[in-house]
């Protein structure tokens, strides 16, 4: 019985499973924000961004400048989860989500830390600490680098 146990621990210490684990990490961080994106923008559009968006930002999250913190925050949701999601420069997205996450944390929604911003930290942090995984883009660029890195 223990050597089963162990053979099963076994397969879950390689590289396939932390891929697969950091896929799963990088899409339920990534769709949080690009849902929250879509939500800013006119229906049918790629990136014209709905004048309620604003009205939001002023009313509802009293943030300055509702023009531009709108557009921002509605490029930034849109982008930096495309590149979580794709697993493309994935710490810089998790970065840019953690920070995200902590301006909605203390100026937006400030009562909502156990649920459920304190899961975007988490997946956040893990991404940061540990890149995109083995399913990323970032393995293709890491192996270009490290190519050109070794070549006299």
């Amino acid at each position: 019985m223990i050597s089963l146990i162990q053979r099963a621990l076994a397969l879950l210490d390689t590289r396939l499973f932390e891929g697969l684990a950091l896929l799963v990490v990088r899409l339920a961080l990534a769709a949080q924000f690009w849902r929250s994106a879509r939500t800013k923008i006119v229906d049918g559009a790629w990136l014209q961004i709905d004048p309620i968006t604003f009205d939001l930002f002023r009313d509802e999250y009293h943030m300055p400048y509702p023009e531009f913190t709108g557009v921002l925050a509605t490029w930034a949701e849109h982008g930096l989860s495309a590149l979580v999601m794709l697993g493309l420069a994935t710490r810089f997205g998790a970065a840019g989500l953690l920070v995200m996450t902590g301006v909605v944390q203390l100026f937006v929604y400030p009562e909502a830390f156990w649920n459920p911003h304190v899961l975007w930290f988490a997946l956040a942090l893990v991404l940061i600490a540990r890149g995109g995984g083995l399913f990323a883009l970032d393995r293709g660029f890491d192996r270009a680098f490290a190519a050109k890195g070794s070549t006299p």
